[in-house]
């Protein structure tokens, strides 16, 4: 997932955008400007990057310039993936972070038209993604969507972070996957990581026509 999205269009009063206005309120509260890195995490990746896509529409209510990108557009190739790994063994950070997290930041030091890449990897063709730079001016934001965000190499990089939770019965309605076993063995190491505590918000999105922010002590 990769798009940029043009600001200071209104959208009208819902549920979810006056749930994602008070989050970009969160959010600006401590980040009133510059450049944004925000992270829409969960397990399993339900709803990452329908949520993720709303949210940029609404931090771009003010003019904005935000981007769009998603954790599939930085896989590493099949061949280069471990086949068990305490890390998510699919995301290449290394890349993630050269050609996106630090031209991006940089961007800002240096010159506006420093530019950076939205995706790296096309994950339905299975193969490199056609380089594509864009720039952008020195207040921006970057969204991305997808599990295995808060792992400790990456928690530094993000200025806001949201795990998306669901109900129980929705992680068993996963396919190959029961009540008793919910998560795999790589999800279950990611678990034990405490991404949940590490987020800035957490959102019920059992219902994703209203979704809710939840509030709790660990958090």
């Amino acid at each position: 997932m990769q798009s940029e999205y043009s600001g200071g269009m209104r959208l009208p009063i819902t549920p979810v955008n006056t749930l994602l206005r008070d989050l970009r309120g969160q959010l600006r509260q401590n980040h009133p400007g510059g450049r944004l890195l925000v992270a829409v995490d969960a397990l399993p990746s339900v709803a990452t990057a329908a949520f993720a896509d709303a949210f940029a529409d609404v931090v771009a209510e003010d003019g904005t310039a935000v981007f769009r990108a998603g954790a599939d557009g930085f896989l590493l190739p099949p061949r280069a993936r471990p086949g068990h790994s305490r890390e998510p063994a699919w995301f290449d950070e290394e890349t993630f972070r050269r050609v996106l997290v630090d031209p991006f930041r940089g961007g800002v030091h240096t010159s506006a038209t420093t530019g950076f890449q939205l995706a790296a990897w096309d994950p339905r063709r299975e193969r490199p993604a056609e380089a594509r730079w864009v720039t952008a001016p020195e207040d921006a934001v970057i969204v991305v969507d997808g599990p295995f965000l808060n792992t400790p190499a990456l928690r530094g990089i993000w200025h806001f972070s949201v795990w998306l939770e669901v109900a129980d019965s929705a992680l068993a309605a996963r396919e190959g996957r029961s009540m008793d076993a919910p998560y795999s063995r790589t999800e279950l190491a990611y678990l034990r990581e405490q991404p949940v505590q590490r987020a800035s918000a957490l959102v019920d999105v059992t219902d994703p026509q209203h979704p809710v922010q939840v509030f709790r002590d660990s958090c």
